[in-house]
């Protein structure tokens, strides 16, 4: 070892221990933790600072932990009531020795293997769906963290806005500053922490896993039912009768009711109100508006600026129009006069309750994370002497991905491209290193038999009972998932 990394005579003497667990090299003094607070010096010898996390189901997580040690028998050291994770379990960056722990078990009579570890990813990001309608931005748009770019806002999909946060680039490609405050929002996203995100040329957006969006301080209940045609064609039927023309604003697809195939199918009249925009299809019509944070996610606030004009020839006296936005947030009633001008009136009770039939049919807003990496790299060295046996187990699926104990989508291609739902995972999962990258947990699991065909480390494996022992301290959550999951 040289001389840069290797503590000196007086470190050793004063009981400095030093950190390989990732490229930084903390040297640590005793009673003091490293620089990502996950290791650290006790007495003299180099721990990990949090517990191993167990998933048990919530019968054997009670009887085996919750009621003492003392009622615990060796129960889950059979393999069959628990899971091993990755959290807590250490790092072996950069991976020239074999995972912290490669756990034996059995499923359903049939010897498995786990192998756990935590890995070190420079290579990830998150991908973030906020359900809303508002404007948050253009896409490519940069998003920004305290001033710094840490990623940009991507399509919209039916509903919802998507943000791609970090990535290599933003990690390790910009400044010092950059890579720190990108690291700092991917470790809060990742452990279910709010965020506060602002927009080149759009909003500010508070951002927190498995909770509703907060859009320019607003926080946002519901998303889109569809689009302003789907919303017609689900609907149409229960406003028959009531309404002769139904206008639904929406910032994509605004739909005319008298003009679309739900009203052809009513045999409703033409009633010669025609919108501002593209006709796509009959009743279909595209930028009828700017996007924004109006009715249906346009920059309207009165919903009559979308009408271009109405035709005398075929509207009348009395005619009653009804406008809505996609969510049942915005709705008006409007009635013509004499002089075929809209007039705002009360709107009658069985409208008003279609109206909040759309509001019933939208689902909650709620902002979804999903963590995103390439298990490569020496990662795979950890596992087996020949890493790429590891990726073509993954993608033939005899080996299985989790994160935390949750399933992984793995990307179809090259390499282990992965993703995970957060919230679905134990809390605090995630950590990070200086340098600066995610620390996520990881675990592939597989046959005993195919393992050791992988060229694994079959000799260094252990019992579930053997693993709790090594590891100390050990966390029991009550695992999300049923043993046909894992």
């Amino acid at each position: 070892m040289s001389d840069d990394i290797s503590l000196t005579e007086a470190e050793r003497n004063a009981g400095i221990v030093r950190c390989d667990a990732c490229p930084v090299l903390c040297r640590i003094r005793p009673g003091r933790a490293g620089a990502c607070d996950r290791y650290a010096n006790e007495d003299g010898k180099l721990v990990r600072v949090d517990p191993l996390v167990l998933l048990a189901k919530p019968d054997v997580a009670r009887v085996a932990f919750v009621e003492g040690s003392g009622a615990w028998r060796g129960e889950l050291g059979k393999g069959e009531g628990a899971f091993v994770t990755g959290i807590g379990a250490t790092t072996t960056y950069p991976d020239y020795k074999p995972a912290p722990f490669i756990v034996s078990s059995k499923h359903n009579g049939v010897d498995m293997v786990t192998v756990v570890t935590e890995g070190i990813f420079s290579y990830c990001g998150v991908k973030v769906k906020i359900d809303t309608d508002r404007y948050l931005g253009p896409e490519q748009a940069a998003v920004r963290v305290k001033g710094e770019a840490v990623g940009h806002v991507t399509t919209a999909e039916y509903g919802s806005q998507m943000l791609s946060l970090g990535g290599v680039h933003h990690l390790t490609g910009g400044s010092k500053k950059e890579g720190v405050a990108t690291c700092d929002t991917l470790l809060a996203l990742c452990n279910r922490q709010a965020v506060e995100l602002s927009i080149d040329r759009g909003s500010t957006v508070v951002v927190q896993a498995d909770k509703p969006p907060i859009v320019n301080g607003v926080v946002e209940e519901r998303m889109r039912v569809g689009c302003g045609s789907a919303a017609i064609g689900m609907f149409a039927p229960q406003w028959h009768g009531h309404v002769d023309e139904v206008i639904v604003v929406d910032d994509h697809i605004t739909g005319v009711l008298s003009e679309h195939q739900g009203g052809a199918f009513l045999d409703m009249k033409p009633t010669g109100i025609r919108v501002r925009g593209r006709r796509s299809t009959p009743g279909r019509y595209f930028q009828v508006a700017e996007p924004g944070l109006g009715w249906g996610g346009t920059d309207v606030s009165d919903p009559l600026e979308i009408i271009e004009r109405i035709d005398p020839k075929q509207a009348w006296p009395g005619l009653r129009l009804l406008m809505v936005s996609t969510t049942g947030e915005h709705s008006a009633w409007f009635e013509l006069d004499k002089e075929l001008t809209p007039k705002a009136v009360p709107m009658p009770d069985p409208v008003r309750l279609v109206v909040e039939r759309i509001a019933e049919n939208c689902e909650p807003a709620l902002c979804t994370v999903l963590f995103m990496a390439g298990a490569g790299g020496s990662l795979r060295a950890g596992v087996t002497e020949n890493p790429v046996r590891l990726t073509r187990s993954v993608r033939d699926a005899l080996t299985k991905v989790t994160l935390g104990g949750v399933p992984a989508y793995v990307w179809p291609g090259g390499g282990i491209t992965l993703m995970v739902d957060v919230a679905r995972m134990p809390e605090n999962s995630f950590g990070y290193v200086p340098t600066p990258a995610l620390v996520a947990p990881i675990e592939f699991t597989l046959r005993a038999e195919d393992y050791a065909a992988l060229g694994g480390y079959a000799s260094r494996t252990v019992t579930l009972e053997g693993a709790i022992a090594r590891a100390g301290h050990v966390r029991v959550d009550q695992g999300r998932l049923d043993r046909d999951e894992r």
